[in-house]
């Protein structure tokens, strides 16, 4: 993925203040920490010199994120992030059968040194999310998930809360999905291996909503990623 990404290509829309894009998954919003992989913010500021992550997603992630183009339009939208004026809209594509409607899940995250992120009811920090189902399969289902707060791993810790782990989120008790568990005469070729139908966490940044500079609203969409896209056209063939 990270190989053939064209920074350019993912712009969702610009204006002279915001550039929003929908960030691939495999590509970390800033560099590893061993300077091999080239995050977005690099990569942003080779088109724009003065761009800055005004938020981040995981690495695995793919959907919206927003660069800001100049000093006074971060400081913008990181205050909307902090007074939470932002809404952000994130797809999640779970195991098991879920029925959300309108569930809140008020459970605060502490990190730990490795990066793992557990829930504390003594150390954490506050952490709101709201889970609302938007469509279910034989044994999986479509989420719909509005961050509140902004912590690290919070979508993914409170559905494994819920008993619903993300697919492929094999740090949060995710496990990984195969076309011969949801397709009835599935035959594999011999001796080869089955490989999972995503490669990742199936989780989506899908959308995101705030205010511009002169107060007009901006609410931006992001297309699933070719393989949560895949993924999802093929739960609904097969259900």
């Amino acid at each position: 993925m990270a190989k053939s990404y064209n920074f350019k290509e993912s712009i969702l829309r610009e204006d002279q203040d915001y550039i929003i894009i929908n960030k691939p998954y495999g590509i970390p919003t800033l560099d590893d920490r061993d300077q091999t992989v080239k995050g977005i913010l690099r990569l942003a500021k080779e088109y724009w010199p003065d761009a800055q992550a005004c938020h981040r997603l995981d690495k695995e992630t793919s959907g919206i994120l927003v660069l800001a183009k100049n000093p006074e339009s971060y400081r913008h939208l990181a205050m909307q992030l902090e007074h939470r004026e932002v809404n952000k809209v994130y797809h999640a594509l779970v195991t098991g059968v879920a029925d959300l409607k309108e569930v809140t899940i008020d459970a605060p995250l502490h990190t730990l040194n490795a990066g793992v992120v557990r829930i504390d009811r003594t150390e954490g920090k506050e952490a709101q999310t709201i889970f609302n189902t938007l469509e279910v399969f034989k044994k999986h289902s479509l989420i719909q998930c509005e961050p509140i707060t902004g912590r690290m791993h919070q979508i993914r810790v409170h559905l494994t809360y819920l008993k619903f782990p993300i697919v492929a989120d094999h740090q949060y008790g995710g496990t990984d999905i195969y076309l011969s568990e949801i397709k009835k005469k599935f035959n594999l070729k011999q001796d080869t291996d089955e490989k999972p139908l995503i490669s990742r966490v199936a989780l989506h940044a899908f959308s995101m909503g705030f205010f511009a500079l002169d107060g007009t609203p901006l609410y931006t969409e992001a297309p699933y990623s070719k393989d949560m896209d895949a993924l999802i056209k093929q739960l609904r063939k097969n259900s």
